[in-house]
């Protein structure tokens, strides 16, 4: 399931669609008015992330609605976490240098 919403979420189109649901369910109409893509294309995006599970859809009458699907979203943020220590102890160590160096000209000065 991961690997099927990382290739989802690669597309910028697919990713804005994740956020707009975010804030809440919206019909297929409202969210193909977000861009500036066809109406099939935006339905080919949907089709991408329901298959990845990012999404769910249910039909109201003749409108179809989405929302997202948060699961694969919470198995991503569980895989990344390993990478996500990795780069804050990189970032630690970068601000650490970065304080260093904006001390050593005030040694210089001697202050």
């Amino acid at each position: 399931m991961r690997v099927d919403a990382l290739a989802a979420l690669a597309d910028p189109i697919r990713r804005e669609i994740v956020t707009l649901l975010a804030a809440g369910e919206q019909g297929a109409g409202e969210l193909a008015g977000h861009f500036a893509v066809s109406r099939p294309a935006v339905s080919r995006h949907l089709r991408v992330l329901r298959e990845a599970g990012l999404v769910r859809v249910r039909v109201e009458g003749q409108r179809r609605i989405y929302a997202l699907d948060p699961g694969p979203l919470s198995e991503l943020d569980a895989w990344l976490a390993p990478y996500r220590r990795l780069w804050a102890q990189r970032l630690d160590a970068l601000d650490t240098e970065m304080a260093r160096g904006r001390r050593a000209p005030m040694e210089e000065d001697g202050r």
